[in-house]
């Protein structure tokens, strides 16, 4: 899903960056979902935000499971994980901000929005 920015409506981008920006914040990906479906640019953050919480989802799952074995493992990396997401959230914000096309590192190469 790499695109360039050159192919970004700058029209597109001011109409829907609150959308794009929102789209990272968990669940709430659902309000560009919804709302902001015929747009590339909210569509294409969407997609990232969706990955980004269905990852955090993952992450719960395993710090749960860490704490069941061991609290202390699983505090140390409980923290580090959420930490990696909470930094994804930040980079994704700050190019929906800037009106950037970007993945997410390490994640961001996947589809779920076509």
């Amino acid at each position: 899903m790499a695109e360039e920015n050159a192919t970004v409506d700058q029209k597109d981008v001011q109409d829907n960056k609150v959308f794009a920006i929102l789209a990272y914040l968990g669940i709430l990906f659902l309000i560009p979902l919804l709302a902001a479906k015929d747009s590339p640019f909210a569509k294409f953050h969407t997609n990232q935000g969706i990955i980004l919480f269905i990852v955090s989802i993952i992450v719960w799952v395993l710090v749960m499971v860490l704490y069941r074995v061991s609290f202390g493992l699983g505090a140390l990396f409980s923290t580090v994980l959420y930490i990696g997401i909470a930094v994804f959230a930040i980079i994704g914000i700050i190019n929906a901000a800037k009106g950037e096309k970007k993945e997410l590192p390490i994640i961001g190469k996947y589809t779920i929005l076509k």
